[in-house]
């Protein structure tokens, strides 16, 4: 830390500056606020949760997290990596509870005139309604088991999965929201049903028969969110971009009347055609001081004897964790100060808050990383501006509910296609090929997978993958979970680890335990010229862990890796001992590796 730094962190943190304290945190939570209020919207429509249900969520978690985790500079609340789990457990949880409507009603319903097409409607509007008080219960079980992480110190775990598998798992769900949300961008709705690639092979057909109002407004906003980064000025670039687009909707959502159910004709393809418009295109907000029985729903724990119940539980509990984790991890190397979150408290903060999150009818949350990142950017420095985050949000939605009722569903779809375009964007594709193309088979893998079957087995498919690899490298079972390590004290005073056998991610948390535990009182020298593979995920640890050490003014020095050819020209690509040498240090030919 600079002289300056210093100065302005004592200035900041003095006895009796409490204002010097807040001011960064205040205006950095009001910024952050605007940011969060149409995401969380939009998170909680594409769960098929009720809008407020995503305010909810980022309000506690603001709130309540402030004050469990020492997380400094996380934003907790819902993210856009947790739709595919929750809008699955609604749909799956819904169709296994309500299989079909009642007789008597479906009787009633045919009697009345009605189409097949407004009787599957309505049981799917059922459905979605059982399935998402059933959700609730899902979520508060899901919110013991995190805390149940916690206290048994599982936060590590989030070093056990390898990251080109975790990046694919993140790439999956960018693929699933872009499927699913560029419809409401256009004003149609896509087949009932329907897989994310039939969703997306249907789109262009889908889209000749737009609803010309709505389209302009998600079309502008997508116009907005792509095209703003390229803005050079300055100050414009300052702007986030989803309150650019909210200037944008909701004036032309006043201007199309979309409060208003009405007809509306348009030239569309040389013929006149009739459109509906109304509320329907608006978020729904309920005024919660004058009818708070529409704000808040109870969890329904009726389906705790069902697989699919436990199924999401475990994908709650899992992928939350591990997403939070991860965020949490990404924030602390770019905080200002170097500050370290103990991601046990914050897994604990998480759990807690999603326990009480779902007991009152909302959405799961985690440490996430967009806001984060806006949070750093915009100068906070403890966690007080996550607590004002939430506190914002609290004011807003208690006092002008009605404004928020005007924000068009389009441009918060557009908003989500964004944000799943960000997770699954081309440049992911390309950096992981750089690594090497086994990185890229493992990144690839859990996209797939997760198409086709469900997050869990993408994930763990991503995992198996990657240890068949080890296995072809030429690696046993047992090296892949354990290493042999020598210590040995130095003259100098430091202590040199020499690492046999393999050094990949599914043996790393012993070795990061013991490298941290000597770290913390020796200058540290790891040899790897005795291992023979190490991969993407533990050279990218062993760099982290290089360059938070060296920061702290101690000495972490890596070195033997003369004798081992990388998989590709990437600098934290993983390498193998090349075949044909000798004893370590003995003068032998090196013979290709098999890449």
């Amino acid at each position: 830390m600079s002289a300056d730094q210093k100065l302005n962190t004592l200035e900041t943190e003095r006895p009796g500056s409490f204002w010097n304290l807040t001011r960064p945190n205040i205006l950095s939570g009001f910024l952050v606020f605007l940011i969060a209020m149409p995401l969380c919207l939009a998170i909680a429509k594409a769960s098929n949760f009720p809008p407020i249900a995503g305010i909810w969520t980022a309000v506690i978690g603001g709130i309540l997290t402030s004050f469990i985790s020492n997380s400094q500079l996380t934003i907790k609340g819902p993210a856009a990596g947790l739709i595919v789990i929750v809008a699955g457990a609604v749909i799956d949880l819904g169709k296994e509870a309500l299989p079909a409507l009642p007789e008597p009603v479906a009787q009633t319903m045919e009697q009345e005139g009605k189409t097949k097409v407004e009787i599957a409607d309505t049981l799917e509007a059922e459905q979605i309604k059982t399935g998402y008080r059933l959700a609730l219960g899902v979520g508060v079980v899901a919110g013991v088991v995190q805390i149940g992480f916690a206290l048994l110190r599982a936060g590590k775990l989030g070093d056990f999965f390898p990251l080109s598998a975790v990046h694919g798992m993140l790439a999956s769900i960018g693929i699933i929201i872009i499927s699913k949300q560029a419809y409401p961008v256009f004003g149609v709705t896509p087949e009932k049903g329907a897989e994310p690639l039939q969703l997306l092979a249907a789109l262009p057909g889908a889209i000749l028969d737009l609803n010309p109002e709505i389209a302009c407004i998600g079309m502008i906003s997508l116009l907005i969110l792509f095209g703003l980064p390229w803005i050079k000025v300055g100050w414009i670039r300052k702007i986030p971009a989803p309150i650019v687009v909210l200037l944008m909707a909701v004036p032309l959502g006043v201007w199309f009347d979309l409060n208003d159910e009405h007809v509306y004709s348009f030239i569309l393809g040389g013929a006149e055609k009739l459109f509906n418009i109304g509320p329907k295109f608006l978020v729904e907000m309920p005024e919660v001081l004058k009818d708070p029985g529409k704000a808040f729903f109870l969890p329904d724990f009726s389906a705790v004897g069902s697989l699919t119940f436990w199924k999401y539980v475990a994908m709650f509990s899992i992928i939350a964790s591990l997403e939070s984790l991860l965020s949490a991890k990404a924030i602390d190397l770019i905080d200002p100060q170097r500050r370290k979150t103990d991601f046990n408290r914050d897994l604990l903060a998480c759990g807690v808050a999603n326990a009480l999150c779902a007991s009152i009818g909302a959405l799961p949350m985690i440490s996430e990383i967009v806001r984060s990142k806006a949070n750093v950017d915009n100068g906070a420095t403890n966690r007080t501006s996550n607590l004002f985050h939430g506190l914002f949000l609290l004011a807003f939605v208690l006092l002008v509910p009605n404004l928020i009722h005007r924000i068009p569903l389009a441009a918060l779809g557009a908003m989500l296609v964004f944000t799943g375009f960000r997770l699954a964007h081309p440049r992911e594709f390309i950096s992981t090929w750089r690594v090497g193309p086994e990185q890229l088979a493992i990144f690839v893998t859990p996209i797939v997978t997760t198409l086709a079957t469900d997050l869990l087995i993408g994930i763990a498919a991503g995992i198996i993958l990657k240890l068949v690899f080890h296995v072809w490298h030429g690696r046993s079972l047992r090296d892949l979970f354990r290493n042999d390590v020598e210590i040995m004290e130095q003259p100098d005073g430091s202590t040199l680890v020499i690492i046999h056998g393999s050094a990949v991610f599914s043996n790393w948390l012993g070795l990061k335990a013991m490298l941290t535990r000597i770290a913390s009182q020796h200058d540290v020298v790891v040899d790897l010229s005795a291992t023979r593979l190490i991969d993407h995920s533990t050279m990218e640890k062993l760099h982290e862990m290089e360059q938070d050490i060296q920061r702290e003014g101690r000495r972490f020095e890596i070195r033997g890796l003369e004798e081992h050819l990388p998989f590709s020209g990437h600098p934290l690509a993983g390498r193998k001992r090349a075949v044909g040498l000798g004893p370590i240090g003995a003068d032998s030919e090196i013979r290709p590796v098999n890449r």
